[in-house]
This record gives structure tokens, sequence and C-alpha cells, in this order.
């Protein structure tokens, strides 16, 4: 694609967002975050990035063709004091959180949209269990998520994230928590959740969707439902995913069943439940493990003979 070309489509991707958001805040009966003035228009090379830059642009963006080699030692290297003070700001928020569920889904719809009372009941349903529900703050699915979370008694969680616009939290959230960077955000989605309860939406939702796959699929995270809401919306990707990744060798047959789907919230939360008793199980046993393994070492070392000892 031309740069023209791709400069307008990243152009418009981004107002798509900013439209999304605006339209999600508007069906709720919220007035948006005010826009700023408008600008003069830029040179194609100029639109590509719109200011104001956000941390995330900084840290990904190649280095300026009139940049020092070294110029990373006064940018890069520093930046990441900001992001490990991200990352500990997360941890220390979401420290006392050991039972949770993460939501997913698009911010476009509002409370007359089917998906938003189902998200609501599911995460209502979950408060009752004792599940934490932790979203990305936003209006849509992210608003009835955390709203069904207060109703059912269960704390209501927000990873907010810095974006080239103004994004305000929606007003269910009780624990709010700022990020710059999208990679510390993504961790604190998975640390701290038991599963993700995926719903209809956008690129945002996808990503989460296959990140959270590919860890079950490396090993990384275990027993972890990922629950997709809506068999009609998302049918024709897992028949893509059947018809040609799978055929193709791709992926195994049994990386399709990493899937549950599902249009009910009492399921879901059946799910959900029943993987972290088995989550929690297998904690016990990893650590009973680890600690048998940890008192053997000493036993071990005693029973070898001292090199300093050896004769020649």
């Amino acid at each position: 694609m031309a740069p023209g070309l791709l400069a307008d489509a990243e152009i418009q991707a981004l107002e798509g967002v900013r439209e999304r958001t605006e339209i999600g805040h508007r069906e709720a009966g919220r007035v948006p975050p005010a826009r700023p003035r408008a600008r003069r228009p830029h040179p194609v090379d100029d639109a590509i990035r719109n200011p104001p830059v956000t941390e995330d642009e900084k840290l990904l963006r190649l280095p300026h063709p009139l940049a020092r080699p070294d110029d990373f030692t006064r940018t890069d290297t520093w930046r990441l004091m900001r992001i490990m003070g991200e990352f500990i700001e997360g941890f220390d928020t979401l420290a006392t959180v050991t039972k949770a569920v993460t939501v997913f889904g698009s911010a476009r719809v509002g409370p007359r949209d089917p998906w938003y009372a189902v998200a609501q009941e599911a995460a209502r349903l979950l408060g009752g269990e004792g599940f934490a529900i932790i979203t990305g703050a936003g209006p849509g699915i992210m608003e009835a998520a955390n709203r069904g979370a207060r109703e059912g008694g269960g704390r209501s969680i927000g990873c907010n994230i810095e974006l080239p616009f103004e994004q305000h939290a929606n007003p269910y959230v009780d624990t709010l928590v700022n990020f710059r960077y999208f990679l510390v955000r993504k961790m604190m989605f998975i640390k701290y959740s038991a599963a993700f309860l995926i719903f209809p939406g956008g690129f945002g939702t996808l990503d989460e969707m296959f990140e959270a796959l590919t860890l079950i699929q490396t090993g990384k995270i275990y027993q972890f439902p990922v629950v997709l809401f809506g068999r009609d919306y998302w049918a024709g990707l897992v028949r893509w995913l059947q018809a040609r990744a799978l055929r193709e060798g791709k992926i195994a047959a049994t990386d399709v069943d990493l899937l549950t789907m599902t249009d009910e919230p009492a399921q879901a939360v059946q799910v959900v439940v029943d993987a972290y008793a088995a989550q929690s199980r297998l904690a016990v046993e990893r650590a009973e493990r680890e600690r048998e393994a940890q008192m053997a070492r000493p036993i071990e070392a005693e029973g070898r003979p001292d090199p300093a000892r050896r004769t020649s």
C-alpha cells in the first residue's frame, strides 16, 4: 500500500476508535469527553500520526533518520524506569485480587444492546460467586461488566489506557488503574484473571483473545477458560480456523477446543467456577512439589564429596 493511502487508513482507523468510544458513552446517556480543537491540515507524512503522542507510540516508533546511534541511552533506557513504575503501581493496586475474571468486548454498544444485558448478568453472577471483574474501564461491554460486578457484590476494576484522545472511565469502576503502556496493562489482565469472557468486539478484543490462547498453547497459563459469547458472531472465525488454519496444519485440532462458545451467562459462570477450582488444586500441587524439591536439595548436597578435601 502506498504511504499516502496507509496514512489515510491509519487516520481513519484512529478516528473509528474514537467514534466507537463516543457512541458507547452516548448510548449510556453520558456526554463523551470533549474533542480537541481542529488542527490545521498536515502534509501526508506528518498525518500518519497526529499529536498528542502517546507513550506507547514513543516506545514503538523507529529512530529518526538523523538520530545518533546512541540516542537510545537517553530515551529507551530511561523509559524502562517508567514502565517498571507502571508494573509496580499495577501490582501494588491489584495485589489483593486473587479471584477475578476479565471481560472484553466492544465499546460501541449501549444499554439497549442485547449483549450489554448479557455481559451485565454474567458479571453479576460472577460477583455473587466471589469473583472480581476486570475490564478496560471504557463504555459498552466494559461498562456493562463493571455495572454487573457492582450489582453482584463483586469488586469492579478498570484498567484504563492512554490513547491519543481523552478517554473517561465508566461510572461503575470502583478501582481504577491508569496505564501508558499496553504491554503493562495486558500483563495485569492475564496475571489477575482466572478466565477471559470475550463478547463481540473488534481488533482489541481479538488481540486479547488470541494472546490468551497463545499463552495457553505454550504452557504459560493452565486451566484458563476463554469463553466466547455470541455463537453467531464468532461462528465465521471458528469455521475459518477449522477450514484453513487447522486443515493446513497451522494449529492442532485440540487448539480449537481451547475456545468455549455460549450465549448463556449461567453456563459461562459454571465453566469459570469449575476452572478456578481446578486452578486452585493445581497451584497447591505445584507448590507442594516445589517445596519437596527444595527440601531435597540440601540432602543431596550433604551426600556429595567436598571438592576442597580431595587430594591429588
